[in-house]
């Protein structure tokens, strides 16, 4: 096994994001291409996260082509290969409904794309699953998830008031179901503090989903999240804490950093703790955030560099490019990632991070705080 992670002590650098972009969607496609991609994994994984990514990057680069074709039909592609395969597909059920169910993830990418009311009541019809008490609460197979995928779908019907109160009531239902929830949280038994499993995940989904309902709500449970950070500046994934081990996105400070982020904002009486937190955090993954995973948005480098600053972040992405990660593999200090396509995984996750970088996006996390 490799080291965790490597040193971070080479002169800044930076790449042109733009070739980037191009050079990782170009991989994406001739690599990974529709045919032999897995159908399933929703936003987190296989052919409808990649789809995800296209759809988002379209109108932001609506004149490229890659190997020949714009975005939005490579959207198209990937899209197809998981609807070919929708009628094996189980569908939400109790504790698997996050980003990672498929039939939710394709019914709110069809809904928000194409404005399709059937499909938005499709979507809220499954807040039955949702929220029934033994449902999940965190990001990828739990409530937190859904809630992302409603904000992602109410985006789209600004113009539209009463699918836009339809949207807000099941919201409502579901953060109410969140809240009536024992404390602390947990998922397979443990009480998670990270961005996907945790505690600060969950708060995040239901600040930005209605900050001015629920953030003065959650100040006191996210002002305890605080308090559980090391001195190292980076945070347990669990609690009780156990080894200072994890600096990714999804357990650790990059995920924290990330989340405080986006909703710092809506905390004024806890600015400077925020603050705070965010220093530390941030030297924490300057110091251990060059991870030796293959390089994503979840466990990886793509993923730590969104929780840096300007000049941090374009020089920990110079350590993804495909020329780093071939060098990477050569001196055997890369561990491959097991959804190599993937958004939360994979390329399609290192092409959303160019595109933040190329185009000077806020940076956060597709398929989690992004909306």
């Amino acid at each position: 096994m490799p080291p965790r992670y490597f040193k971070n002590d080479a002169p800044l650098a930076r790449r042109d994001p733009f070739r980037q972009v191009e050079a990782s969607l170009t991989r994406l496609v001739t690599d990974y291409p529709p045919s032999e991609v897995r159908a399933t994994g929703g936003l987190f994984k296989g052919a409808v996260s990649v789809a995800y990514v296209f759809l988002v990057l379209q109108p932001l680069y609506p004149d490229l082509k890659i190997e020949g074709q714009a975005l939005g039909a490579w959207s198209a592609a990937y899209l197809k290969q998981a609807q070919d395969q929708i009628a094996s597909f189980p569908g939400p059920t109790v504790g698997k409904c996050g980003i990672t169910d498929d039939i939710l993830a394709l019914l709110a990418i069809g809904a928000a794309s194409s404005k399709d009311l059937d499909m938005v009541n499709d979507l809220v019809d499954y807040s039955a699953e949702v929220i029934d008490p033994e449902s999940e609460n965190e990001l990828l197979f739990g409530r937190a998830g859904y809630l992302y995928l409603l904000r992602f779908v109410k985006a789209s019907f600004n113009d539209d008031p009463k699918t836009l109160q339809l949207i807000s009531d099941t919201q409502e239902d579901v953060i109410d179901a969140i809240l009536d929830s024992p404390r602390p949280w947990k998922w397979h038994g443990k009480v998670y503090i990270g961005a996907v499993h945790g505690a600060i995940g969950i708060i995040t989904q239901i600040v930005l989903t209605n900050p001015k309902k629920y953030a003065e709500k959650l100040a006191a449970e996210l002002a305890v999240i605080l308090t559980y950070q090391y001195d190292s500046g980076n945070w347990p994934s669990t609690v009780p804490p156990e080894r200072d081990r994890l600096v990714q996105i999804c357990h650790g400070a990059p995920g924290v950093v990330v989340s405080l982020l986006s909703i710092r904002e809506y905390f004024p009486a806890l600015k400077n703790k925020i603050d705070d937190a965010i220093r530390k955090g941030r030297e924490c993954i300057l110091e251990r955030g060059l991870l030796t995973k293959e390089p994503c948005i979840c466990h990886g480098i793509s993923g730590n560099a969104l929780a840096l600053e300007d000049e941090e972040f374009e020089h920990f992405l110079t350590y993804t490019t495909g020329h780093e990660i071939k060098s990477m593999d050569k001196d055997g200090l890369l561990e491959r990632s097991s959804s190599p396509e993937s958004l939360f995984g994979g390329e399609a996750g290192r092409a959303w991070t160019w595109a933040v970088a190329d185009k000077g996006l806020e940076k956060r996390i597709l398929g989690y705080n992004d909306v």
